[in-house]
């Protein structure tokens, strides 16, 4: 006997990006109207959780990256969720300055970049956690 799922997922179909349903409403998932509801505050950070540990396994693919003390790799973290893969690789030079632990260089090349004038303060926030190894105060 099918499930009250398996009836909602024949109606409403798996849509795992965002679209306008048939009277307008912005739609994910099976059904969920995210122009009227929303997500929870669980599903928020469910996403996130699963949003940082894709990075964490991006980032592990460099062979330098769990030899950075953990600021560092927040900070390459924060790039990485804002930027995606192919974002965070096209900072050849300030990975290659990270990789040979040359931070203050890696920082200014940060601060040099079209990333740095479109995201601003989260730049320096950034910036200053690279060149320092000292995570940021609230």
């Amino acid at each position: 006997m099918p499930t009250i799922k398996d009836q909602l997922y024949l109606h409403e179909s798996l849509r795992l990006y965002p679209y306008l349903d048939t009277v307008g409403k912005w739609t994910i998932g099976i059904g969920r109207n995210i122009s009227d509801k929303g997500i929870t505050l669980t599903t928020a950070y469910q996403m996130l959780d699963e949003d940082i540990a894709e990075c964490v396994a991006d980032l592990s693919t460099f062979t330098w990256w769990l030899g950075l003390d953990e600021v560092r790799q927040k900070v390459l973290i924060d790039m990485r969720f804002n930027l995606g893969a192919a974002g965070l690789r096209g900072f050849k030079n300030t990975l290659k300055a990270i990789a040979d632990g040359r931070y203050e260089e890696a920082s200014r090349r940060m601060l040099q970049s079209l990333w740095a004038r479109q995201v601003k303060g989260r730049a320096v926030r950034l910036s200053n956690m690279m060149a320092s190894g000292i995570d940021y105060k609230e």
